[in-house]
């Protein structure tokens, strides 16, 4: 009876004792028990996913393209460039600064060539002598020709002689007599390119600077010769250049393929893909891209944006939201990109939810423990 008497005197002991929040054995199993997780399991509080910007999309089959990646080149479009020539010989003197994307306007000068000090002198000054010299004989010759002392078919000649030299003076910009003869921009557009420096001479005809209007550009692909057969099956393309992050398609820039050509360079064994496109954006005529070339159409095929990918020592990641505040790493297979989204050829299956923005949100959490399980404040 004293034996029962004390047993239970101490469960009533124990439970008063639970009661008063002192009995951390039985609180830490219970928790342990309450909140038992599998080990590759990450939590992240719905708070705190909205504010990394984390989303998630639901795997499902659509429609993908056959891939090829290759590299490439913009180029500008045939009648969109226009050569600034040397209109005289001489040496190189810049109007104003030119750098390349800089907006000139049509008749803008652009370059002064001058001859000071070279062999035959300066051609605006031999032009505004022979010009001068012209006119005085014309003009002397007027009243004589009144008198019939010169002749109406010489002061035909004389005045033909010169109407010559005032157009060839004129053509010369005499404005700029002292500077040389003005070589100005023959149609408006951007600065692609200069040709010289300044104080270089040049021959007459010599290029000086190359002038685009950059509403037009072509994409040229490079493709190896072993995948000739798969040209026949392109029909439209991606790309993304090097000084940003966007991916360009050639069918949202209202482009179209022209054509892929039926032998390769001799010199680099590529056979050249070429598209043209309207330049909508930013895009930078001679940049080298990377290229996506879109064939035959797929069906079912899984696909998740690329930016669901994290890579770890040449494999790939993605992360499963498996609850509401769950997510769990997972290994995939990949297939080709289109610049967009990847195929995914193993580790996955349709209906699985994945974080497609943010995943790396959800990588640091997982790897520092940033948000534990279940806390304790005592």
């Amino acid at each position: 009876m004293g034996a029962l008497a004390v047993s239970v005197l101490c469960a009533c002991h124990n439970h008063e004792h639970g009661e008063e929040g002192h009995d951390h054995e039985a609180e830490l199993a219970a928790g342990k028990e309450g909140h038992d997780h599998h080990p590759d399991e990450i939590i992240l509080s719905a708070e705190k996913a909205k504010a990394a910007g984390i989303a998630v999309e639901a795997v499902k089959p659509g429609k993908f393209y056959q891939i090829l990646q290759t590299s490439g080149q913009i180029l500008a479009a045939q009648g969109e460039e226009t050569t600034v020539v040397a209109s005289a010989p001489g040496v190189v003197r810049f109007a104003r600064t030119l750098a390349p994307g800089m907006a000139v306007g049509r008749g803008t000068t652009l370059f002064h060539l001058s001859s000071d000090n070279l062999e035959g002198g300066d051609p605006v000054e031999r032009a505004y002598i022979a010009y001068q010299n012209a006119k005085a004989e014309y003009e002397r010759a007027l009243p004589l020709a009144e008198k019939q002392i010169v002749s109406r078919k010489d002061l035909q000649a004389l005045k033909a002689a010169y109407e010559d030299a005032q157009v060839a003076y004129e053509a010369l910009d005499p404005g700029h007599v002292r500077k040389g003869v003005a070589v100005a921009a023959p149609a408006g557009g951007f600065v692609k390119n200069v040709a010289v420096k300044e104080g270089d001479y040049v021959s007459t005809g010599q290029p000086l600077a190359t002038l685009t209007q950059n509403r037009k550009l072509q994409l040229r692909a490079d493709v190896s010769e072993r995948h000739y057969g798969f040209l026949g099956q392109i029909r439209s393309a991606r790309f993304k250049t090097p000084y940003d992050d966007a991916v360009y398609s050639v069918d949202s820039l209202r482009g179209r393929i022209l054509s892929y050509g039926k032998a390769s360079d001799d010199a680099s064994y590529y056979i050249p893909v070429t598209f043209e496109f309207d330049n909508a954006g930013d895009i930078v005529p001679g940049a080298l891209v990377e290229v996506s070339l879109l064939g035959a159409e797929r069906k079912d095929v899984l696909t998740l944006p690329l930016s669901a990918l994290t890579e770890e020592q040449g494999m790939y990641f993605v992360y499963l939201q498996e609850d509401k505040e769950v997510y769990r790493k997972q290994e995939v297979r990949i297939g080709a990109d289109d610049g967009l989204r990847v195929e995914i050829l193993a580790g996955l299956k349709a209906g699985d939810r994945v974080v497609t923005r943010g995943a790396m949100h959800v990588k640091l959490a997982s790897a520092s423990n940033a948000i534990p399980a279940h806390t304790h404040s005592h």
